[in-house]
């Protein structure tokens, strides 16, 4: 415990010193510097509160214990002995909130998202169940009161997607949807299916933290850019110009075609977009596999081919399969309450972390 108050020290007197900063004119005349101590003085406050609530309980029970010593008449000494009852589970609480705020911070938390779903093994079915979970993860976005923007799709006949690519966007998206990244797994009757028989199909996601400029450099001359006729629905205009865009990253042997804008200046914007998060995701998810196996997370936050999850339609239940979590609410699930499987997830990370931690 020693160790950890001193680097709670460090941090309040860090916020303290933040506190000032913020309030000298000099540093809000220049927005930029403002902002960015702002939003470490905000990121700070949660655990600078808990400790001097901690402090404040502690120091209670310290004086409490020391009335117990003293000759009080019966009323005094329960209610001392009341009070230490209610404080002992209090301070218990707040050491273990203290340790989870304290744990190492993943520098992406903060950031947006590029979500791509694919129907994978399945065909047809494959294809309506990423549209269920295009629907799943927008109904819970919008619960969470982020904005969900479609960059990229590509429609089956049946009403699925093949593949549909998003940004999301909003308070610490990637803190929150970081775990879905993987093999999705349906099983049910499909409605294309007259024999009604049970029917086994897969949808993959990819969650990838929206990459800025600052975290990933990509050289222009190592990306290939092609410009084409978009094709498909969109009427005459659609064939008179090349305003597709395909851009290969050679150094990866990364792709990202996209045809959805007007203009090709729209196109290779977004393109862009999705190129930079894919190559980041890339150096990223090789960084995490040189990193020595069993230290990585328990939960995984990278490998699409991992199965972490399946629907099971028939008994109304979800599993999910590295943690063990089996909830029979699949059709709330399906809506987007999605809250109990995420704070699952987030805990069993933390939980994880945390031993590492006490036994590194």
């Amino acid at each position: 415990m020693d160790e950890m108050f001193d680097r709670l020290q460090a941090v309040v007197d860090r916020y303290d010193e933040l506190n000032e900063l913020i309030s000298d004119p000099e540093v809000i005349a220049d927005t930029q510097r403002f902002m960015t101590l702002s939003k470490e003085e905000g990121e700070l406050r949660d655990t600078v509160e808990t400790y001097r609530k901690y402090k404040q309980v502690t120091d209670q029970l310290n004086e409490d214990n020391e009335m117990l010593h003293e000759k009080l008449d019966d009323d005094m000494e329960q209610m001392v002995k009341d009070e230490l009852k209610e404080l002992e589970p209090q301070k218990e609480e707040l050491e273990d909130h203290i340790r989870v705020l304290l744990l190492p911070k993943d520098p992406n938390d903060d950031k947006n998202i590029v979500m791509e779903i694919h129907g994978a093994a399945g065909g047809d079915e494959a294809s309506l169940f990423a549209a269920d979970l295009f629907n799943m993860y927008s109904r819970y976005a919008e619960k969470q009161g982020w904005s969900v923007e479609i960059v990229d799709q590509s429609a089956t006949e049946v009403g699925g997607f093949k593949e549909i690519v998003l940004l999301i966007s909003g308070n610490k998206v990637y803190s929150k949807l970081k775990y879905e990244s993987g093999a999705h797994r349906v099983q049910r009757v499909p409605v294309t299916e007259s024999a009604g028989r049970l029917h086994t199909s897969t949808a993959t996601v990819g969650v990838m933290p929206e990459a800025e400029e600052v975290d990933i450099d990509i050289d222009p001359k190592d990306i290939r850019t092609d410009v084409y006729r978009s094709s498909g629905a969109g009427g005459q205009h659609i064939n008179k110009t090349s305003s597709a865009v395909r851009m290969t990253h050679l150094p990866t042997g990364i792709v990202v075609a996209m045809q959805d804008e007007r203009s090709q200046q729209q196109n290779r914007a977004k393109a862009m977009q999705i190129l930079r998060a894919r190559v980041y995701n890339y150096y990223k998810e090789q960084e995490e596999d040189s990193y020595n196996a069993e230290r990585k997370s328990a939960v995984g936050t990278g490998d699409r081919s991992e199965r972490i999850r399946t629907y099971n339609y028939p008994p109304n239940r979800v599993t999910d399969h590295r943690i063990g979590l089996t909830l029979n609410k699949l059709d709330k699930i399906m809506n987007g309450e999605l809250d109990d499987v995420i704070d699952a997830l987030i805990l069993y990370d933390q939980t994880q972390k945390m031993e590492e931690l006490n036994h590194g």
